[in-house]
């Protein structure tokens, strides 16, 4: 089993932001097990948090910003890369601003920092999805294209064209990410110089320089623009220079660093899926809009393969016995109401309750027209629930999970003697301090019997 990770201890980064050049202090902490990375912003009253979820994506305009009831968070890409190289899956980034520091432009400060304090390995498991069948992003108009396919590990296969006689076309390939920390994360962010116009029209960059971005330039600089470019980033006049269609001399880390920089501003954006991934990724001239769309569809298909009812063939051996159900849960008959789990995953769980007719609780439901109480049948999806979340538990006998509450119940039809209950639950959200959240449904054949929204605590009971 591979197992979840945090860093050591705390440790500090501080800089000026990007787009409004405030004076930004980022405290990097370590965190529990399935907390998951949470941004904290202790400037504002009650310290409100925005998880690191997709669904709190909200603009993507020059970098990737969350939001959570009016609370922001943005240019979270480079830290979140960082955090995915070194397979932290826990942390709590507190911040006194509403950006991250723009740095160098890079990730290279993020990864010497971790570096420093080292990685705490965690035992809980580590949640992967792989990539089953293509999925694929396009966007004509933009000719903007990102496809993932099968693959067992992380591959990705990069292309830039913006007819731009300085960039050209540019080209990047991993087929892991273990070259991470010396041929990804010190690329620079870049733009163009007609870019920059546009982005101080809006009242943005002010904390950009000379020194924290890449600048092309595709046509010869009057003295008019060198001395506007002078006053915009605080330099002499005699200073601003282009070379190699680059403003101010600055050197390129790589011949291809434009290139390096889009994968790794994919990387930190995919991890917003709250999973690792597994599949070989194709990128035609991709950016944060694109990289967080692919990402939703991403989702949508993880959620998607939890719909219908479930394949069930009693020919098949079980994942779980009865008698490994009873190393995850506490019950004893007549409280047990699992008989076997015949599939799981990182995030979902299929579990079958075989009703027959000397179930205890049909003595009085009812003697004359035997129906399995709805009550029970909630229970059972909740400890076809349980043993998702305790199978990862290294000593699952200790813990006991409790409902903490019910939404959405829906009986959709009678469930009797003879039928065989197929029971799927899959997380909502990745479980954070004991509390999990699930979606189930239960199925008698093809017809869906029930459904409800659960939360659960899981609680330390030895």
């Amino acid at each position: 089993m591979e197992h979840q990770n945090t860093i050591k201890s705390k440790f500090t980064v501080s800089g000026k932001g990007l787009h409004y050049g405030n004076n930004i202090n980022v405290t990097l902490l370590p965190a529990e097990p399935n907390t998951g990375i949470v941004f904290r912003r202790v400037d504002l009253e009650n310290s409100p948090t925005i998880p690191a979820f997709i669904e709190y994506v909200t603009d993507t305009s020059r970098g990737t910003t969350l939001e959570k009831n009016g609370v922001k968070v943005s240019t979270i890409e480079h830290l979140m890369a960082t955090l995915h190289y070194f397979c932290i899956d826990n942390v709590v980034v507190e911040i006194d601003s509403n950006e991250i520091p723009i740095l160098d432009g890079s990730a290279k400060i993020w990864v010497e920092n971790i570096k420093k304090v080292g990685i705490q390995p965690q035992l809980y498991k580590k949640y992967y999805y792989s990539i089953k069948s293509p999925i694929t992003y396009k966007d004509e108009k933009n000719n903007v294209e990102i496809t993932a396919l099968p693959y067992d590990g992380f591959k990705v296969d990069l292309t830039i064209d913006y007819n731009s006689s300085v960039l050209g076309v540019q080209t990047m390939s991993i087929d892991s990410l273990n070259g991470f920390e010396k041929e990804i994360a010190p690329c620079r962010t870049f733009v163009f110089l007609h870019e920059i116009e546009q982005l101080l029209k809006l009242n943005l960059i002010k904390g950009g320089d000379l020194d924290n971005a890449l600048i092309f330039v595709e046509n010869t600089l009057k003295q008019e623009q060198i001395d506007h470019l002078a006053k915009v980033f605080n330099k002499d006049p005699q200073h601003i220079k282009v070379e190699k269609g680059t403003l101010n001399n600055i050197e390129k880390r790589f011949d291809n660093e434009p290139a390096r920089h889009k994968l790794l501003d994919f990387i930190g954006d995919i991890n917003l899926i709250g999973v690792n991934l597994r599949g070989h990724f194709i990128l035609k001239r991709p950016g944060h809009y694109a990289n967080t769309e692919f990402a939703k569809l991403i989702k949508k298909v993880i959620m998607e393969k939890m719909t219908g009812a479930p394949h069930y063939d009693p020919n098949n051996e079980p994942v779980f016995t009865i008698n490994d159900i009873k190393t995850f849960l506490p019950h004893r008959f007549p409280m047990l109401l699992v008989d076997k789990i015949i599939e799981v995953g990182d995030d979902y769980v299929i579990g079958v309750k075989n009703v027959t007719g000397n179930e205890d609780f049909f003595n009085g439901h009812f003697p004359n027209e035997p129906i399995m109480p709805g009550v029970l049948i909630v229970e059972a999806m909740g400890q076809t629930g349980g043993i998702l979340v305790l199978k990862d538990y290294p000593d699952p006998e200790n813990y006991t999970t409790y409902f903490m509450k019910i939404d959405g119940v829906r009986f959709r039809g009678k469930v009797v003697p003879g039928d065989t209950l197929i029971f799927r639950l899959f997380l909502t959200e990745p479980v954070r301090r004991g509390i999990v959240k699930m979606k189930g449904e239960a199925y008698v054949g093809n017809k869906m019997v029930m459904e409800a929204e659960l939360m659960a605590q899981v609680a330390k009971t030895k």
